[in-house]
């Protein structure tokens, strides 16, 4: 049978899919590095997206259009930002080995999701892997100590992390039931997501009296660190765009989660962090429960 998705001839699409990966797997250390600058995660959150939502509105005007007349990318809007949001502000202020894991609980939402909004049936080894999944999260949920480096570990990180890991398999799953619309209008999509839902939640939060969510007062100490995380992010984009593109969504979804990988080094060897026996086992299930389901679709 042939693929669908031609075989690389070079090793530049999966190094592409890395240089996302790690990435998205270090964003942890320049968000707490601003967030010690003045700047909270939520509103860092914001500036990235904003800067990226007008870059792509610069480069196809068009993408407004869309987005406004196909309220499905609704959906990915609201997906995008709960992810953005709730994974940098969780990664800011939690253990980043914890709340990367709980994150990727993907083999759990992602088939409650494709079962309601795909009709897609829950086959025996479905329903396996998302017992080791659980198990996973319950043995990394078990270790509750404060880890090294002053991250707090249990209460919001963690009720961030599986509320983002859920918004980013709702966000997985919309982009490929709606696969046919314009690239240009769900990557708008998901930029405004992470732009409105942070900062409607700062500003929300900043209302409420939460400490530290104010607008900070403008500094090049955070702004220009702030830019640069923003082109940081728009370059990861463009290669998970390009690596994704020429590679089988099963070989990319072995790639992605190198996240957890690179999260855990840095966290260990910039942070502090010790990685203890639960976390080790309880993230060993919940990767191994994602390879299974590559496996299986493979």
């Amino acid at each position: 049978m042939t693929s669908l998705h031609p075989r690389p001839r070079s090793a530049g699409p999966v190094l592409a899919l890395l240089a996302n990966a790690f990435t998205w797997g270090v964003a942890w250390w320049p968000f707490r590095h601003l967030q010690a600058m003045g700047l909270h995660p939520l509103w860092a959150t914001t500036i990235v997206y904003v800067l990226a939502a007008l870059a792509i509105l610069a480069w196809r005007p068009s993408a407004l259009g869309q987005f406004v007349r196909h309220p499905a990318l609704w959906l990915i809007f609201v997906g995008s930002g709960v992810t953005n949001a709730t994974f940098n502000w969780s990664v800011s202020i939690g253990d980043v080995v914890r709340v990367v894991l709980l994150f990727y609980l993907m083999p759990l939402w992602s088939l409650l999701l494709a079962r309601v909004l795909l009709k897609e049936a829950l086959t025996p080894s479905a329903i396996v892997r998302v017992a080791m999944a659980l198990a996973g999260a319950a043995l990394v949920l078990s270790e509750g100590g404060a880890p090294a480096g002053g991250a707090r570990a249990g209460g919001l990180p963690d009720a961030l992390a599986l509320l983002g890991g859920f918004a980013f398999a709702l966000n997985n799953v919309m982009l490929r039931r709606e696969a046919a619309q314009p690239e240009e209008g769900r990557a708008l999509a998901m930029f405004l997501g992470g732009a409105v839902v942070a900062g409607a939640t700062a500003i929300a939060s900043s209302a409420a009296g939460a400490a530290g969510v104010h607008w900070p007062v403008a500094a090049t100490t955070w702004m220009l660190p702030a830019i640069g995380l923003a082109l940081a992010f728009m370059a990861s984009n463009l290669c998970l765009q390009y690596g994704a593109a020429r590679l089988s969504a099963a070989a990319t979804a072995v790639v992605m989660p190198c996240e957890v990988l690179f999260a855990a080094l840095t966290a260990v060897w910039w942070g502090g962090a010790t990685l203890h026996a639960g976390v080790l086992a309880g993230g060993a299930l919940i990767l191994a429960a994602t390879l299974a389901s590559v496996l299986e679709k493979r």
